[in-house]
């Protein structure tokens, strides 16, 4: 190795160490996106320059998290990541999810609905299609689970009312929140938006599942069915217009009474 080299490689070597030391002092407090990439990658390769790779992945990707999420395949194609930087990112994505899905799961996350913008706000705010998720709690508000049930286009078409069922069901849940984003960045429900939350909450309705909430996210805001007072105003009318069983039992009672 030249002199010349071995200069490179210790003016390097500085940096990352620099770089260390920086996360141990404050976490990622002040760290640029590919100052990010670059540290995990690092993970995989412990001698070589990661700037100009980690440089190219968020050039490529445009986001950190479009990073993390990329597939192998694609991140095998950007010039100094190989199948060891690309086991170090996977793996710190998949350690972050289970951990951010442990901190969530039996904890009481839905006294309000700016507690659940909190919690998925940055899962969904840079995804460029619209993905429909489903909190289900159980009687303590405890979530149970937390489960991507549609993506793609959120209309009436996309969102089957029986799969949400079929779902609560199977985890036993007593109530729902559902949440899905608006790539827009704007919040504000269209018709289709209304048409599926009224429709889902009668679907739950007759199987006496609470909906709670119904919580669209854009560019850090969000539009909360339950603070406008729309999922109290559908449950009334559901209630209003059919024979569920909560007016059923009322209508035996009389009938038995009056027989």
């Amino acid at each position: 190795m030249s002199e010349l080299e071995q200069a490179v490689r210790a003016a390097y070597e500085g940096h990352r160490q620099r770089l260390r030391e920086k996360f141990l002092k404050g976490g990622l407090a002040g760290f640029l996106d590919y100052e990010i990439v670059e540290l995990l990658l690092t993970l995989g390769t412990p001698r070589r320059d990661c700037r100009e790779a980690a440089r190219l992945a968020l050039k490529e990707f445009r986001t950190f998290r479009a990073v993390m999420e990329a597939d192998p395949l694609e991140l095998q194609k950007i010039k100094g990541i190989g199948p060891k930087n690309i086991f170090g990112l996977k793996l710190v994505h998949e350690v972050a999810r289970r951990y951010l899905k442990d901190c969530i799961i039996k904890r009481p996350v839905c006294k309000s609905s700016r507690e659940v913008f909190d919690y998925l706000y940055y899962s969904l705010r840079d995804l460029r299609i619209e993905v429909f998720k489903v909190l289900f709690l159980n009687t303590k508000n405890q979530v149970l689970e937390e489960k991507t049930l549609f993506e793609g286009t959120v209309d009436s078409s996309a969102v089957y009312p029986r799969e949400v069922i079929k779902q609560a069901l199977k985890y036993e849940a007593s109530s729902l929140i559902f949440v899905h984003n608006h790539p827009s960045g704007d919040p504000e429900p269209s018709s289709c938006d209304r048409d599926i939350t009224r429709d889902l909450v009668f679907a739950c309705a007759v199987m006496q599942i609470r909906v709670l909430d119904h919580i669209i996210i854009g560019n850090n805001c969000y539009y909360s069915f339950a603070d406008e007072g729309l999922i109290e105003k559908y449950q009334s009318h559901f209630y209003s217009v059919n024979f569920c069983r909560q007016p059923a039992k009322k209508w035996l009672h009389k009938r038995r009474s009056s027989g």
